[in-house]
């Protein structure tokens, strides 16, 4: 049984947000909701149905522990993709998974599937 997601992706490169949509397409995942910046992300992040969120740490400078604080207050699980390390994010960020920048496909499917890990499915799922 393959788990289907609702991703919300927040990351201020196009060309990288467009290759973690690829690679979440072919894991079986879908995009619900796509942003850039802080305000976009925001939003979505209060608004948006979504099962997990990748973060990209900075966008356009700005750090994005408001929004993972967004996200944490839906108790909605979230990764951070990144080209920095761990040691940029603040503690209680700390216990999130990291993926170093650049992303590959088996990484982020074995990071989400440990995410997931024991939990029931929410979504569809598929065989």
């Amino acid at each position: 049984m393959k788990r289907s997601l609702a991703v919300l992706l927040v990351e201020d490169e196009v060309l990288i947000r467009m290759n973690l949509s690829d690679m979440l397409d072919e894991l079986g995942h879908r995009v619900a909701g796509e942003a850039g910046d802080i305000e976009s992300a925001s939003s979505f992040a209060m608004t948006a149905e979504y099962d997990l969120a990748i973060l990209d740490i900075n966008l356009h400078g700005r750090y994005v522990d408001p929004v993972a604080d967004l996200i944490a207050l839906r108790r909605k699980p979230f990764l951070f993709a990144s080209g920095y390390g761990p040691e940029v994010l603040p503690s209680l960020l700390k216990g999130h998974p990291l993926l170093r920048k650049p992303v590959w496909l088996d990484e982020l499917r074995l990071t989400i599937d440990k995410i997931f890990e024991g939990m029931p499915p929410s979504g569809p799922v598929t065989a």
